[in-house]
């Protein structure tokens, strides 16, 4: 036989997340990050801190983005090039997750989509890769055109 067990017990780490945007808080795109954290069963100030940083010249997403890296940050989402690039400028070991990027290939973020090789990673719709593609998927839904 073997005697019960406790429940697994929660981490007691604090993971932080580090959130960098060229045009404040947006409570949209805030209340989504927090709610999809939270359906994961994150718990805020718990398990989970969020520090946000945002800027609008590129100095000072250097700037904020150092503050982040100061903060022992253990992953950083980044929305837009410039954050990104400031990020990624900041920090070479620090995971970098893009919310945001037109063309993270053509801006020089990555080396790919497909292997976008050191510390940034994360999702595109757009981009000069997947224009072929676009063009493919419109021409078999609308061959008419």
């Amino acid at each position: 036989m073997v005697a019960p067990q406790p429940p697994p017990r929660r981490s007691t780490k604090v993971s932080r997340i580090g959130t960098l945007t060229p045009n404040g808080l947006d409570p949209t795109n805030t209340a989504a990050l927090l709610q999809g954290l939270l359906g994961l069963d994150w718990v805020e100030r718990e398990t989970l801190a969020i520090e946000y940083r945002w800027a609008k010249a590129n100095d000072a997403l250097l700037a904020r983005a150092a503050e982040l890296i100061d903060l022992n940050v253990d992953v950083i989402v980044a929305a837009g090039n410039e954050p990104i690039r400031a990020a990624r400028t900041a920090t070479g070991t620090i995971p970098i997750v893009m919310a945001v990027s037109d063309d993270p290939v053509g801006a020089g973020l990555v080396a790919s989509l497909a292997h976008p090789g050191g510390n940034v990673t994360g999702l595109t719709n757009l981009g000069t890769e997947l224009g072929a593609k676009h063009l493919q998927l419109l021409k078999e839904a609308a061959p008419w055109i």
